[in-house]
């Protein structure tokens, strides 16, 4: 889940530097492909893999210059120990985009918040009120819950079979709905939400259409709040107004429950997803995650987690300060983008073989699929229990599941902050 999960406001970012581009060129904003082509590399792949450019770039360029037609500059970091040293350095750069946003356009500064674009003491404030929320105690309440909407989740696979559709039937619904309970929203917003979890994360077709996803998102999650406001409800929104009342805000609060769920929706579901392609590719893969043995799982889960880093860019970080990084001259101002995929497959954090999916794997450290640092995603332990009830359960219930289609044939996200697949053919049996 990853909280942090970079929640497609990195477009925004781009996009609120690319009106003032449109406004001085006169170009209408809703044609305008704000990421040029030689700059699309970090968020395109190959099958399920990050393309060769990135490899090449990692091994040649710690700090590799992205050619964007903006008034700013922009680096990209793609080692794992220069991406883990960007997302720890909490005092050398800002999160907060806030000031890039004026009053006009389809998005603004009041539909920036939450966690992953504000900076301490701001996001020390807010974090400590999500925090005890998402511990392991607190988790674990969610658990018999969970179970339930997967077994329902399988019921509904197998009643669409023998030929379903995973990502639809299985893969989405779980985190969707696991979300919504968890936040309290009623059916009318899971509706509504339902229809623009992916939106805000392509960058296909320009700013306009993920601004329009971003801003009606927090629109509804606002009305959320204020009918919570006056009748909390039994969800985290509910219980956060009944223990800040009117020391946190509608902003803010609806700020966090976006980070919440977009944070947890997309990437979850994107991560049961792929999980399953890689997993049906060898049976001896779906044995150790229907062994039983928690250890082993947990392990198959950690490397499917850093093999597919589903959310390919970390939060953009501001230089706050002129320096010199990784032999390059950074001046204050200037944005680092954390390509959380390319550091992943680094042999310095993953050991040899990193490009390989091994099943088995012992790191020599930890990944960065969940971020680093103050901003690391606070839901990583919901997205581990979610798949570590989802994948056991699926794989027991389908032993024979197989693609309907050869994986050369399915359709992946190809510019996308969140890396995933809008539909997956599968044969239950």
């Amino acid at each position: 889940m990853r909280v942090r999960l970079l929640r497609g406001i990195r477009s925004k970012l781009v996009s609120s530097v690319a009106r003032r581009h449109v406004a001085k060129r006169g170009i209408d904003l809703a044609s305008f492909s704000f990421i040029p082509e030689p700059t699309k590399a970090p968020l395109q792949r190959v099958g399920l893999d990050p393309v060769p450019e990135m490899a090449r770039i990692r091994s040649e360029e710690p700090l590799h210059r992205l050619d964007l037609p903006f008034d700013f500059t922009a680096y990209l970091v793609t080692g794992y120990e220069e991406g883990r040293q960007v997302l720890t350095a909490r005092d050398t750069y800002s999160t907060d985009i806030r000031h890039l946003f004026s009053g006009d356009g389809p998005a603004t500064s009041d539909d920036i918040g939450g966690l992953g674009f504000t900076d301490p003491p701001v996001h020390t404030r807010l974090r400590k009120i999500i925090t005890p929320e998402f511990t392991m105690r607190r988790l674990a309440r969610l658990e018999p819950m969970i179970e339930q909407i997967v077994d329902r989740s399988l019921d509904d696979l197998e009643a669409a079979g023998p030929h379903a559709d995973l990502a639809k039937t299985f893969a989405f619904p779980i985190p969707f709905n696991t979300i919504c309970a968890l936040l309290g929203l009623d059916y009318e917003d899971t509706q509504a939400f339902s229809k623009l979890g992916s939106a805000r994360f392509d960058a296909t077709n320009g700013g306009a259409a993920a601004f329009g996803a971003v801003s009606e998102q927090r629109e509804f999650l606002f009305d959320a709040v204020a009918r919570q406001r006056k009748e909390p409800g039994p969800g985290l929104i509910g219980q956060i107004i009944r223990d800040e009342g009117d020391l946190i805000s509608d902003r803010d609060l609806a700020g966090l429950a976006d980070g919440v769920f977009t944070g947890g929706y997309e990437t979850t579901a994107g991560m049961i997803a792929l999980s399953t392609i890689m997993l049906s590719r060898d049976r001896a893969y779906a044995d150790l995650v229907r062994s039983g043995n928690r250890e082993t799982l947990d392990r198959v889960i950690e490397e499917l987690l850093r093999y597919f880093s589903v959310v390919q860019v970390a939060f953009p970080r501001f230089a706050k300060q002129d320096m010199e990084l990784f032999g390059t001259q950074v001046k204050a101002g200037d944005v680092l983008l954390v390509s959380l995929s390319t550091s992943n497959r680094d042999e310095s954090s993953a050991g040899a073989g990193a490009d390989a999916f091994d099943p088995l794997r012992i790191p020599t450290s930890g990944h960065l699929a969940f971020g680093h640092g103050i901003h690391r995603c606070i839901g990583a332990e919901l997205a581990r229990m979610e798949l570590r009830i989802a994948l056991p359960k699926l794989l027991r219930r389908f032993p024979d599941l197989h693609l309907s289609v050869p994986e050369s044939e399915l359709e992946f996200r190809q510019l996308s902050f969140v890396f995933g697949i809008e539909s997956l053919p599968v044969t239950l049996a």
